[in-house]
């Protein structure tokens, strides 16, 4: 692990990802410690001031600090995105593990589904099925979850049939190790690389996806903040209160960047075939 550390971090813009979604991630975490104010907090004597000493995000148009709501807004967008991460991750490797072992039929249904599901615009789905749901940040949470395993499938179904035919598997086969053995034990540790970098980039994805969702009044529903509804509240104002989209667009451009060059930098140190690694 210690090597797998160095090796990502090394690469300078992968450390730079490192960082940024470190950042992220303490000022989400100590936002109750950090916010100056309460983020509901409503003060109609403070209604859509700019960028101040007092309020360094400025407010919005009920008088609530921004820089609050943006910290604790944070915490949303990333429970969101790693739960929902967590959901399809889940799914797709038991899915790709059962496709790539057993193969036949088993095979042939899976990856028939992953490719009905993979003809459907991906928002576009969410937005069908989310649309009977009430809005909230659980729905959100299992949705984005439910409708993003495809991609995780087919990378644990490739790893599967190639490492199904090696060496070390055959012998222990043959030795009359189990399934259960064979897939838990031998198949999935092996088979590591494709989730994890597939994962990290999975976060960048569900963030983006609850921030649009939340910014069509479909996610996060307000008073609680996130950065998606926080946009919603700026883009009628964005005239003459720039702050209230400039710093939430900002957060989701700044996070996505983040985990998109921890992953370059995870696959390029987890695959041997990399030129960084030669």
């Amino acid at each position: 692990m210690n090597g797998l550390l160095k090796k990502t971090l090394s690469n300078p813009l992968s450390l730079a990802g490192f960082i940024i979604i470190l950042a992220v991630l303490m000022l989400a975490l100590l936002a109750p410690i950090i916010a100056p104010y309460d983020p509901n907090e409503i003060n109609v004597k403070s209604i859509l001031l700019g960028p101040s000493v007092a309020h360094w995000m400025g407010t919005d148009s009920l008088g609530r600090d921004v820089f609050s709501r943006m910290l604790y807004g944070g915490r949303i967008s990333l429970l969101v995105g790693l739960v929902a991460v967590g959901i399809s991750t889940a799914i797709g490797i038991v899915l790709g593990a059962l496709a790539g072992y057993y193969r036949g039929w088993v095979d042939t249904v899976i990856m028939r589904l992953v490719d009905v599901m993979l003809s459907i615009p991906s928002f576009f789905l969410i937005l069908a099925v989310i649309a009977f749901l009430p809005p909230s940040k659980i729905n959100v949470m299992i949705v984005i979850g439910l409708t993003s395993w495809m991609g995780v499938t087919r990378l644990v179904r490739a790893e599967f049939l190639s490492l199904t035919e090696r060496e070390f598997v055959q012998a222990s086969r043959t030795l009359g190790a189990r399934d259960a053995r064979l897939i838990f034990r031998h198949l999935l540790p092996n088979s590591l690389t494709p989730i994890i970098v597939s994962s990290v980039l999975g976060v960048a994805s569900a963030v983006l996806l609850e921030s649009g969702l939340s910014f069509l009044g479909l996610g996060v529903q307000a008073p609680e903040a996130s950065w998606g509804n926080i946009l919603t509240d700026g883009k009628e104002y964005i005239q003459f209160a720039w702050w209230l989209s400039l710093f939430p667009g900002l957060a989701i451009l700044v996070t996505v960047l983040g985990y998109n060059l921890l992953g370059e930098g995870l696959r390029d140190a987890l695959d041997p075939r990399s030129t960084s690694n030669k």
